[in-house]
């Protein structure tokens, strides 16, 4: 499963075309996808539904997906803004089953669509499809803004009469379900832009592959969730050049190591972890529950000897390497100190919660000396202190793992933010060639890049996990991955995976806004469950 360009996309549908698989093939295939998608959410029979359809490959994709809605018992009207119908294959096939047809152009005032945003439970968009660039404007917009209105009516929330004084009374879900047809009409399925009349999704079936729109921000805000529908298309039909895969269940199980029975302790790796300072103590505990749930066999704090009372009564599962600091955080000698530890760990994490005082700083830049280092995990502060030494990169050993933030990377890069989260999907790949290690860009939609040229997007967009501690959460759970003995990329792909599905998890328990970075750890093994079904 690729992320694509436009241009990307259109070469795959032609080889496809010219491999014998039609153009009209593709097109009913997308539809019965489409679907098939809205009929997995919601039982469709009986159910009001309007299709919107435009002039383009997406409007016909809309008609084939009115029949088969039509055909699963649902009372569909394809609402058509602009479209040239004469000898169109699909408005014949769709006028056979006698479904109910509307022209913008001859609705006065537009009072049906009115009608029909007042009553349908499901609104499938498909106006424009992906390789629109242009501002929307005209009756397009009028159309859209009437569309979004509407559904904004129905989903605003209604006062009712309070049975119990703590509690509202049970209501029905409010408002239609928005089902976008490959990018919701408006979002440049290259850049992620979205033009203002665009209206916000549910879900959005692309078709084929994810197109770079969906991830690149603020694209997300509009697609929902994201399903992708299989057309036909195989791997020989896409461009030779290397592409993004979006990460998949599958995918992360073959990467997991194995369980032996006959395994012990040391089978599954020493995970040590330099962590944690006077402030910041939550973070060596998230880091360390996070490395003892993602199977590290044994895991090994490496704290500040002032904080180790505090972390030691939260974390009683590992053991401990208390080293020497100053005002709670780790003084330079504690690099001479910790070398204790390395000649069992099978990975070194450093920087949850150091802090970046001129005392830490000292510390990782002599760690970062020793010839002797197990493999690197480098997170949060270690990553702060080492943007601010020139030419940083060079003071790594090959096989490390960068696990920045946007902020970060915006440190480690010189770039902006801004100029960061625009250009994701480039800037990973670019700088794991150059700086020679694994690197996870954090946020929605994670990269991961390879020094190789492999790219794995993850497939998570989740406000719930936006919350301290979140990233000490995934730093340690891909530790306790490479402890295992998984390379770098894989560790990197599997933990960062497992953790967008425990957050994915603790969303649908506690609520986009209830959830804090300690649910993520203790969902760890669920989201192992999910992934392995062992």
């Amino acid at each position: 499963m690729f992320v694509v360009s436009t241009g990307q996309m259109q070469a795959a549908e032609h080889a496809a075309d010219a491999a014998g698989l039609s153009y009209d093939q593709m097109m009913e295939n997308a539809g019965i996808c489409v679907a098939q998608a809205i009929m997995a959410a919601m039982d469709v029979a009986g159910l009001p539904v309007v299709v919107l359809v435009g002039p383009g490959n997406n409007g016909g994709d809309g008609l084939v997906v009115a029949r088969h809605l039509v055909q699963a018992g649902a009372d569909v009207t394809t609402y058509v803004w602009k479209r040239n119908v004469e000898g169109d294959p699909n408005w014949v096939r769709l006028n056979e089953t006698g479904v109910r047809r509307i022209f913008w152009a001859d609705d006065d005032r537009q009072q049906q669509l009115a009608s029909l945003l007042a009553e349908s439970a499901i609104i499938v968009d498909a106006l424009l499809g992906t390789g629109v660039s242009r501002p929307i404007e005209g009756t397009l917009a009028q159309l859209l803004d009437k569309t979004r209105a509407a559904v904004d009516a129905r989903r605003a929330p209604r006062d009712g009469v309070l049975v119990e004084p703590a509690r509202p009374p049970d209501e029905p879900e409010l408002g239609p379900l928005v089902v976008a047809l490959d990018v919701p009409s408006g979002l440049n399925s290259d850049t992620g832009a979205v033009d203002p009349h665009t209206l916000s999704a549910n879900f959005t079936v692309t078709l084929a592959a994810v197109k770079r729109g969906h991830i690149l921000l603020p694209g997300p805000d509009v697609v929902g969730q994201l399903v992708v529908g299989d057309i036909g298309l195989g791997r020989a039909h896409y461009p030779a050049e290397s592409l993004p895969e979006m990460a998949t269940p599958a995918k992360v199980a073959r990467l997991l190591p194995a369980r032996p029975a006959s395994a012990h302790k040391g089978t599954f790796g020493t995970a040590l972890i330099a962590a944690g300072s006077m402030n910041y103590t939550g973070a060596a505990v998230l880091a360390g529950q996070a490395a003892t749930r993602a199977g590290a066999g044994l895991v090994t704090m490496a704290i500040p000897q002032t904080i180790y009372p505090v972390v030691a009564g939260w974390l009683a599962e590992a053991t401990y390497l208390p080293l020497p600091d100053e005002a709670g955080y780790l003084a330079p000698a504690a690099a001479s100190d910790i070398r204790a530890g390395f000649g069992r760990a099978t990975v070194l994490l450093v920087g949850p919660g150091l802090g970046h005082t001129e005392s830490t700083a000292a510390f990782v830049r002599q760690l970062l000396q020793a010839d002797d280092l197990p493999p690197l995990v480098l997170d949060a502060d270690a990553l702060n202190i080492l943007a601010r030494q020139p030419n940083w990169w060079t003071l790594l050993p090959p096989g490390c793992i960068l696990t920045p933030h946007p902020g970060e990377m915006a440190r480690l890069t010189g770039d902006s933010t801004r100029e960061v989260q625009a250009n994701r999907l480039e800037l990973a790949p670019e700088m794991a060639r150059k700086w020679g290690q694994v690197v996870l860009l954090k946020g929605a939609y994670t990269v991961v890049a390879a020094p190789d040229g492999r790219v794995m997007v993850l497939p998570f967009a989740n406000p719930a996990m936006a919350k301290g501690g979140s990233g000490d959460v995934l730093a340690g759970a891909i530790a306790a991955l490479r402890a295992q003995g998984l390379a770098s990329f894989e560790a990197a792909v599997a933990g960062g995976y497992l953790h967008g599905l425990a957050g994915e998890m603790a969303r649908e328990e506690l609520g986009v806004a209830g959830v804090v970075a300690g649910d993520l750890a203790g969902l760890l093994p669920d989201a192992f469950l999910a992934v392995t079904g062992d």
